[in-house]
């Protein structure tokens, strides 16, 4: 399980250390960070996939996602003195990691079509909740990784600075705790907005094989309810279907390989099809599939989950995001007040923004968790 999320320089993040629990509910006004702190989580789960180069480009650029304020915040218009970073890292039960991001070094004067492209001056993989020098497991600056297995070993494989040693790290040279940490982010499961227009994936049959988990826009969602139900999991979703529809139950039906979800409501002669239901409706079913799959995710996070769903759900979803959390860590992201005083008030993370950028509400020095960017 995640214990802290760790974020510095990224939008209005100067430097924020969060603690997490088996449940967050991170909430705010709007424009005090939640969105960032969100985006943040993705792009470091981009590093497992090979792809937070890109990621970051495709926000503009180091120069777009980069804190704009005063460097330790305070007076505007003071000079920036340390090394331009985007550092974004985590730690858990076992294992931590870390990554800085920076500018490109190459010479201004030629054209260069991946200007844009931030390089990676730094990652660490560590053990414990610190970055600290005894923790230290895997250590790569630059283009130089070094890997602790008794006393140091300097890896002969020199990496590129688009290069991540998460993905890009010949297996040979790599210790185990590396593969153990490619398959906990990599498990990482991210919803943001589902589809729910006439249009969506979601609303039409489609091809059915065994879906442990629901894809990201929605479309498998016939497959994976089926599947939790053929794991013995389909108990589960009877509830959180009867505790937001009384009465009602969902069935999904199969014919020659084509998977359809259907609704079956109390005093209607026959069930809805999906392209039939409500976008909340809808949208409460796919928080369903999400929230209960068959195979747990480690971690699984909702960013404004209730959009689109009528008051009267966002207690139902409550107790359906609680029951989640008994088997998986989840992270919700929301400013629905109801939503929010209906989930743990000891899960709240409560963000607000000032001149210094975002912070967390109540959190003194005191308070903030142990954390070691160190330096490049």
């Amino acid at each position: 399980m995640l214990q802290t999320l760790a974020v510095a320089g990224y939008r209005s993040l100067r430097d924020v250390v969060v603690p997490l629990g088996g449940l967050t509910v991170v909430t705010g006004p709007n424009g005090s960070g939640k969105s960032n702190l969100y985006r943040a989580l993705r792009l470091l789960a981009a590093a497992a996939r090979g792809e937070v180069i890109g990621a970051v480009a495709r926000e503009g650029g180091l120069p777009s996602v980069l804190w704009a304020g005063p460097e330790n915040g305070g007076t505007q218009g003071t000079v920036r003195r340390g090394p331009i970073a985007l550092r974004l890292g985590f730690s858990s039960d076992e294992l931590g990691y870390l990554i800085d991001l920076g500018i490109p070094q190459s010479d201004p004067s030629v054209a260069n079509p991946f200007a844009r492209d931030p390089e990676i001056k730094r990652e660490q993989v560590f053990a414990g909740p610190v970055a600290k020098p005894a923790a230290l497991l895997i250590d790569r600056r630059r283009q130089s990784t070094r890997v602790r297995e008794g006393g140091w070993t300097e890896l002969d494989q020199r990496l590129a600075p688009y290069e991540s040693i998460v993905t890009d790290l010949a297996d040979g040279d790599t210790a185990p705790e590396l593969l153990a940490l490619r398959r906990t982010m990599g498990g990482w499961r991210f919803y943001d907005h589902f589809r729910v227009d006439a249009e969506a994936p979601a609303r039409r049959p489609q091809v059915g094989t065994r879906t442990q988990t629901l894809s990201h826009d929605g479309a498998t969602l016939a497959a994976t309810w089926a599947t939790i139900v053929d794991a013995g999991h389909g108990d589960a979703l009877d509830r959180a279907v009867r505790d937001a529809f009384p009465g009602s139950r969902v069935e999904v039906q199969a014919n020659e390989g084509l998977f359809r979800l259907v609704l079956h409501q109390s005093g209607l002669l026959r069930p809805l099809e999906a392209a039939e239901l409500s976008d909340g409706t809808l949208r409460y079913l796919l928080l369903c599939a999400a929230l209960l799959p068959a195979r747990p995710a480690p971690l699984l996070v909702l960013n404004e989950p209730e959009a689109s769903l009528h008051v009267s759900l966002l207690a139902p979803l409550a107790r359906l995001i609680q029951h989640a959390a008994q088997h998986t860590q989840v992270l919700v992201v929301s400013h629905a007040r109801e939503l929010v005083e209906a989930l743990p008030a000891t899960a709240r993370v409560e963000l607000r923004k000032d001149q210094n950028g975002t912070a967390v509400v109540g959190q003194g020095f005191m308070d903030v968790p142990a954390w070691h960017w160190g330096s490049r």
